[in-house]
């Protein structure tokens, strides 16, 4: 994963974006009837069950509309929440509160309903010592959000991008002539660029994890698409050699049943690319 650093730069890019988007040349409802000296007091109403997240990001955007509002928190991000819940208050200039409204909503019901699709997956995966990944099959623009929402929904976060981690898929191989090649290439490239960056390698079948197993330096390999049987013959051939990850239309059907082949990880882009947004509100009190 990205440094932190890296990751707060990312927020910050988002949350400056966003408020390009929405606000523009100004917030000209809210100014053109709430005088600018007005103050004013909003709950945030929870209308759903689920785990909520978002709430530290909140805080971020109130604090880059105006550093002059105050937030005060009830419930932490990745606890449970349920219909009627308020999670936290928010008081200063009412311009300033109706300017953040719509971009702390937005972001905070997508990253409740990513946290808790993610929770729901824990759950599943409990006592097998497997883990929920992510994927890149994120929201273009917020990706830092959504993969924010996994962690705190208790799931771990695969590479952020193309640039932090190697990750030798079916055409990858197939372009570069073999799987030996792509990995030998790819070895001699990071080599020569001063790299240090894991290798994760694709399998789509057990003679392929055989191959992969011939080179060192490979950090994991991703079970593509096998079945039940196959998993569990891929997983002893591995032993300790690397770490496994199973991936390839795994859901909450299916996910505890491919943890209990012995696989290291379970990825998902279900986590980020199909949920349905918590609804939440920010009243006036």
């Amino acid at each position: 994963m990205i440094s932190q650093e890296q990751f707060n730069i990312e927020i910050e890019g988002i949350i400056a974006n966003a408020v390009r988007e929405d606000v523009g040349d100004g917030d000209h409802s809210s100014l053109a009837c709430i005088p600018a000296s007005a103050q004013g007091k909003a709950k945030l109403l929870v209308k759903d069950d689920g785990v909520i997240a978002g709430v530290a990001f909140a805080k971020r955007v109130f604090q880059y509309i105006d550093k002059d509002l105050k937030v005060e928190t009830l419930i932490q991000d990745g606890e449970k929440v349920k219909y009627g819940d308020i999670v936290f208050y928010v008081e200063g200039s009412s311009q300033s509160i109706l300017k953040a409204e719509r971009l702390v909503l937005n972001a905070m019901q997508r990253m409740s309903a990513i946290a808790t699709k993610t929770k729901t997956f824990v759950d599943l995966l409990e006592g097998t010592g497997t883990q929920i990944l992510d994927t890149r099959k994120t929201t273009p623009g917020i990706r830092a959000l959504e993969k924010w929402a996994v962690k705190i929904g208790g799931g771990e976060n695969h590479r952020f991008a193309l640039y932090d981690m190697v990750m030798l898929k079916d055409n990858h191989i197939d372009f570069a002539g073999g799987i030996t090649k792509a990995i030998t290439k790819t070895k001699a490239y990071l080599k020569e660029k001063n790299l240090d960056l894991k290798i994760i390698v694709e399998a789509r079948n057990l003679d392929e994890i055989k191959e992969i197993l011939k080179t060192d330096g490979v950090y994991r390999i991703l079970i593509d698409n096998f079945n039940y049987a196959d998993t569990k013959k891929a997983v002893a051939l591995i032993g300790d050699q690397c770490l496994t990850e199973s991936s390839g239309g795994i859901n909450e059907d299916t996910a505890r049943e491919y943890a209990l082949c012995g696989v290291d990880y379970i990825s998902s882009g279900a986590l980020t690319h199909s949920v349905y947004n918590m609804d939440l509100s920010l009243k006036a009190v």
